[in-house]
């Protein structure tokens, strides 16, 4: 299998997979210590600035046709969707309503008084976060929690389902079909929500909303939202 991604939650990720003894096949992002997690021989590959452009490396590289995108920013497109490569996101969010950006659909949540956020475990199509979803984890969201709670929330969500899930992904190379996994989630009629870097533009409209500074408390991932932190900034030269 493949991994596609970046950051602690990738690694942890990769070094389970190799714990549980399957064949990392290699590892595209932007460190190479997220390989090494694996073994030291694992190759690794960075992607930048175009996964997609590396299509034909990733198709023979893999051997089991399974890619895993674990907190990953880049947009899988054609070539890569057609090569018959099974890939599986893990996104920190609850989708449909909670697409895109994870840093911007946080802040957002937290604006429009959401009462749950979580994680999901879903299959990648042509569109962004809309592949068929396989598994969820969800979690309350009280009146006075603030983003950096529920950021961290979801990365430990995303951990746990990509662990719960790898076993069922990876026995449809040997059975064709999925084993016991977290059973997929029923059907919701929550609206479907895509936040991008566009959305973020409406954050200066919400400024003076109760729920602005705690639905923009970045804490310690400052580091980790640059999209949503430079936004912040133009909101606050915005202040008198």
């Amino acid at each position: 299998m493949i991994f596609v991604g970046d950051g602690a939650l990738l690694r942890r990720a990769v070094a389970h997979a190799a714990a549980r003894g399957h064949r990392v096949d290699l590892v595209c992002s932007a460190d190479p210590l997220d390989a090494a997690a694996a073994g030291p021989a694992t190759p690794h590959l960075d992607p930048a600035p175009d996964v997609n452009a590396h299509a034909d490396t990733l198709a023979a590289a893999c051997t089991d046709g399974i890619v895993w995108s674990v907190n990953n920013r880049h947009i899988f497109r054609a070539p890569l969707l057609s090569l018959g490569l099974r890939i599986v996101n893990v996104h920190n969010g609850l989708l449909p309503q909670h697409r895109g950006l994870p840093s911007a659909a946080i802040a957002f949540a937290l604006l429009h008084g959401d009462t749950e956020y979580g994680a999901t475990v879903h299959e990648v199509d042509a569109g962004i976060d809309t592949g068929p979803v396989l598994a969820e984890q969800r979690f309350p969201v009280g009146p006075e929690d603030r983003f950096h709670q529920v950021m961290l929330r979801g990365v430990r969500a995303c951990r746990t389902l990509f662990e719960q899930t790898l076993p069922a992904v990876a026995a449809t190379v040997t059975t064709g079909a999925p084993v016991a996994a977290p059973p997929a989630p029923a059907a919701r009629t929550a609206p479907s929500a895509y936040y991008g870097t566009r959305a973020l533009g409406r954050l200066a409209d919400h400024r003076h909303d109760p729920a602005f500074a705690r639905a923009t408390d970045l804490g310690p991932f400052a580091a980790h939202a640059p999209e949503l932190a430079r936004a912040l900034d133009l909101v606050r030269a915005m202040e008198p």
